[in-house]
């Protein structure tokens, strides 16, 4: 089964259809990247897995959205507990202003975990999970806002492991970074997809080459290739793929 089947899905921000006719279905455990040009609807598409696009006015979609083969778009869902079970990570790191520790526990307590001890162990574990325990754990109670860059992206990416998702959405999460951060997320991109599935969106090809399973390339909110990464890269289909790989692709406007 697939972890996540998207069927036929068009999207609209007002009177603008800015995805049209998305077919896609991505496998259990593996990193699926989304690339394409500005403006062509990954970040949208990526929102559509968690209904984060709802948040916007005068937006709606057709089509269906599945996840462990239960579509997320039908009334009885709760869409908080859809968040919890999909957790995002956004292009700039947005650590809450508190200390490192209270962002990692924020989401038990939101859930009415309040045993310390519990706590403890699921901050020291998710924050070994991405690598940062050893920088931070003798500053636990310091404020998350004094870290760097690259330490605040995964300090964000543990608080949203903490509360047990089975999927991690990723907006283009290396943008703001600088190569060694960037370097020590992929490697932690590499190491989360033993565990979850991933969907990555960013504009950066070669990362999308050395991180992904699947390639999803997009323009002007359609599907032009979708296919292992190896494959998309070395032996695209579709010329438009080609050209866009090789820097010869021309955006119109």
């Amino acid at each position: 089964m697939f972890k996540i089947e998207v069927r036929d899905v068009h999207f609209w921000y007002g009177n603008s259809e800015v995805l049209h006719r998305i077919d896609l279905s991505m496998a259990p455990k593996t990193v699926t990247a989304l690339i394409g040009p500005s403006g062509c609807g990954k970040s949208t598409l990526l929102r559509v897995l968690n209904r984060m696009n709802e948040l916007i006015p005068g937006s709606r979609l057709s089509g269906e959205v599945f996840i462990d083969g239960r579509s997320i778009y039908t009334p009885d869902v709760d869409v908080y507990e859809l968040r919890k079970r999909v957790g995002m990570v956004f292009q700039k790191p947005n650590p809450f202003p508190k200390s490192i520790y209270e962002n990692v526990a924020f989401g038990l307590r939101i859930k009415g975990i309040n045993h310390r001890s519990f706590i403890d162990e699921k901050v020291e574990r998710t924050l070994r999970q991405v690598f940062l325990w050893e920088e931070v754990k003798d500053k636990l109670h310091k404020p998350a806002l004094a870290l760097s860059g690259g330490q605040q992206q995964r300090l964000c990416i543990a608080r949203a492991l903490a509360v047990e998702p089975s999927i991690l959405l990723m907006d283009e999460p290396a943008s703001s970074l600088d190569p060694i951060s960037t370097a020590k997320l992929e490697e932690l991109i590499y190491e989360l997809k033993q565990t979850y599935t991933i969907v990555l969106v960013t504009h950066n090809m070669q990362q999308a080459s050395r991180t992904s399973d699947r390639t999803a390339f997009l323009y002007k909110g359609n599907l032009i290739e979708y296919a292992d990464t190896a494959t998309f890269f070395t032996n695209p289909s579709s010329q438009s793929t080609q050209d866009y790989i090789t820097g010869r692709f021309r955006t119109e406007g």
